[in-house]
């Protein structure tokens, strides 16, 4: 699994980091980082949940 961000749609909601904060980090500048590019099979699930939850569909995998 690899994660990908369109910056240009990210809104910077920081759903993604509520649901996998060890994945992904909205900074004070309203920033969206991500911590693990390529995240373990444990946290899967949460990426999953973030990339369908972010309310801009700037998200997105390659599995």
């Amino acid at each position: 699994m690899k994660i990908h961000v369109d910056y240009d749609l990210c809104e910077a909601n920081a759903i993604c980091m509520e649901q996998a904060p060890e994945v992904f980090k909205v900074d004070e500048k309203d920033e969206i980082h991500i911590l693990l590019e390529e995240p373990p099979e444990s946290l899967h699930e949460k990426v999953r949940a973030a990339v369908r939850l972010c309310p801009r569909q700037a998200l997105s995998l390659d599995e």
